[in-house]
């Protein structure tokens, strides 16, 4: 089978400059580093290709070789005679290899590259309050289970009087060096895995891991008109990191209970009020509650039906990191009396009787104007 262009495998067209060939090489290694195509069995030879053809073209004196004769040039008896011996023979301080170390060093990212304890895990917490406490704010106190550094060897994970030492299999550096087919794959170490550093005499109380299981208590601070699923960052409150490395993050995510008597939205509150059918006929005045523990008068003009809705300014939850606060609407619900006696009864069929009907049943027309004009349209339809 014949050899693909080296062109080719780059994607890349004969004219293109330094500049592009390393940049092309660069895309389509990173995507088919083995690394990352596992499940891949044909992605090890496609970056072999790869390498192969960066090789003989990132290099001008190759590339003019290899563009006057071809692949021949480079195979030990080629038509050329320039016994190259193949692109897996070149040595040097231009060789592959540190063309990898400067390509790779994004994709291997500083984790690779850096040796030391790793950081601990971060940590989640719901903080449940109650709407109260989201209007005012709080200090609230939790406990959280978790890892914290051991006492005994202060997070080393070595007994005390000892110390961790240097890794011997990858001399503290975190990392060692494979051998990959026609590339050398830099990797984590296996044996401190990637810390640079292993516990020789490990202490007793956490087994050389540094950190123990314990419950913490914590002070939160719950600002003012904070709100549901908010979430509060706890800089290195984690979990702690293995053998004296940093501190992950707790994360407290607030659930702001449903209330008996509000309904929020935003920094704004909802309330529903019943009132008597007489205050609502007649008007009149009616206290409704307010989130802080107050009263507030609300005045309502006479003839006023249910679902009228009135706005109290100021009344609202407080607005985080803001000041003022939200409005408060009131709805009102008109009460129909019940068990009512004899005299009541008679009483009301007069009053109805001396308005007409109308007085009684204001909305009553006009609902009943719109169904019958929906009645006299279904029965044109039929």
């Amino acid at each position: 089978m014949a050899q693909q262009c080296y062109y080719e495998v780059l994607g890349v067209d004969r004219s293109a400059d330094a500049a592009a060939i390393k940049s092309a090489f660069r895309k389509r290694a990173m995507q088919f580093h083995p690394d990352r195509n596992q499940d891949n069995p044909h992605a090890e030879q496609k970056f072999k290709e790869l390498g192969e053809a960066y090789e003989i073209l990132s290099d001008h004196q190759k590339r003019a070789v290899y563009d006057q004769y071809g692949h021949a040039a480079f195979k030990a008896n080629g038509a050329g005679g320039f016994g190259f011996n193949g692109a897996r023979g070149f040595s040097g301080a231009g060789g592959f290899a540190d063309i990898f170390d400067d390509i790779f060093s994004e994709f291997m990212g500083a984790r690779a590259r850096r040796s030391g304890p790793g950081r601990g895990a971060d940590l989640k917490y719901t903080l449940d309050i109650t709407l109260e406490e989201a209007f005012a704010g709080k200090k609230a106190e939790i406990r959280v289970p978790g890892s914290v550094a051991c006492e005994t060897c202060e997070g080393s994970g070595a007994r005390p009087g000892s110390g961790p030492v240097h890794c011997g299999t990858c001399k503290g550096a975190g990392r060692v060096r494979v051998q990959q087919g026609f590339f050398t794959i830099e990797r984590t170490c296996p044996a401190c895995h990637g810390e640079g550093r292993v516990i020789a005499d490990p202490c007793t109380d956490c087994g050389g891991q540094g950190r123990v299981r314990r419950e913490r208590a914590l002070s939160v601070d719950v600002p003012a008109g904070i709100e549901d699923g908010t979430r509060i960052r706890l800089s290195g409150e984690g979990e702690a990191g293995p053998r004296g490395g940093p501190e992950g993050d707790l994360y407290i995510f607030t659930h702001v209970a449903r209330h008996d008597l509000f309904e929020r939205d935003g920094a704004d509150l909802y309330c529903v009020m019943p009132i008597p059918m007489t205050t609502a006929a007649l008007g009149g005045e009616f206290e409704a509650p307010t989130i802080d523990g107050g009263r507030v008068k609300i005045s309502v003009p006479e003839g006023s039906q249910t679902g009228r809705r009135f706005r109290v300014r100021g009344c609202g939850m407080s607005q985080l990191h803001q000041k003022g606060r939200g409005d408060m609407f009131v709805e009102v619900q008109v009460e129909t009396p019940t068990g009512l006696n004899a005299e009541q009864k008679e009483l009301l069929t007069q009053f109805c009787e001396a308005g007409g009907g109308d007085a009684c049943c204001p909305q009553h027309r006009g609902f009943f104007d719109r169904a019958r004009r929906f009645w006299e349209n279904v029965t044109e339809g039929r």
